[in-house]
């Protein structure tokens, strides 16, 4: 079920594009767009989730359930959902596209991995997976030389003799402006506040070690799918790029 429904669609999408192009690199990168356009819906979703709770943060009826029940964490937390049915808001729906984005990744590197196949057992595997409309005898070997990289492998670049992860360390950046780019801005003393910040700190090192560990491409896809998503933002005017600046906490005067 699992390679019928993520493995060999993405797969096969890569080896068309490959075909096509003659670069599986640049076959990654259009496939990540494709991607994203596909999630585009997920993406708007999440926007307006994100908005709705905000909102919800911000609203009279939160703040005041707070301060009532401020001792009283069970009830307030059954007063919130009760709240959440009111105003029509799913917590749920911020996080979908984000869990969408695990089984991609997964499939993914499966599909890279499968693509790149050396051995007669993975060509075989291969050429059972294959849809009849490819002619995967013109393909083989698939070319992983991209750039400086060979995808099938973690990514480091030569540098006065040392292995220096480029890729990682970009994966890494774009991860961290991407989640500071689409996040709103939180007041420290708002719910979910540190766990935002939290997010913020924690994804870009796992995406980066991500990157640092497995095959190149799946760094590629990383690197696409941020920058792919930081101009889909930006296109529906939803950045601020004042949260990337480093802000100054005011106390208030003794």
């Amino acid at each position: 079920m699992w390679d019928q429904l993520i493995i060999n669609p993405m797969l096969n999408t890569l080896l068309w594009i490959y075909s096509v192009l003659g670069s599986f690199g640049i076959a990654i990168i259009l496939f990540t767009i494709l991607v994203r356009l596909i999630t585009h819906p997920l993406t708007v979703q999440q926007l307006k989730g994100t908005q709705k709770m905000q909102e919800f943060q911000k609203s009279k009826e939160w703040q005041a359930l707070q301060k009532k029940y401020k001792d009283d964490k069970t009830k307030l937390q059954q007063e919130q959902m009760s709240l959440y049915k009111q105003m029509g808001i799913n917590p749920l729906s911020s996080c979908l596209p984000t869990l969408i984005q695990f089984p991609i990744i997964i499939g993914l590197y499966q599909s890279i991995i499968r693509a790149l196949a050396v051995t007669p057992m993975q060509m075989v595997g291969l050429f059972k997976n294959i849809y009849p409309f490819i002619d995967i005898s013109k393909l083989l070997p698939v070319n992983s030389m991209f750039l400086w990289m060979n995808l099938s492998q973690p990514e480091r670049l030569n540098i006065f003799g040392y292995g220096v992860p480029i890729l990682a360390i970009i994966v890494v950046v774009t991860t961290y402006m991407q989640s500071k780019l689409m996040t709103p801005a939180a007041q420290p003393g708002e719910q979910g506040a540190q766990m935002t910040q939290m997010m913020n700190l924690y994804m870009p090192l796992l995406m980066g070690y991500l990157a640092l560990t497995f095959a190149s491409g799946l760094a590629l896809y990383f690197i696409a799918s941020n920058l792919v998503t930081i101009v889909q933002y930006a296109l529906m005017g939803k950045l601020d790029w004042r949260n990337l600046l480093p802000t100054k906490r005011t106390s208030a005067t003794k």
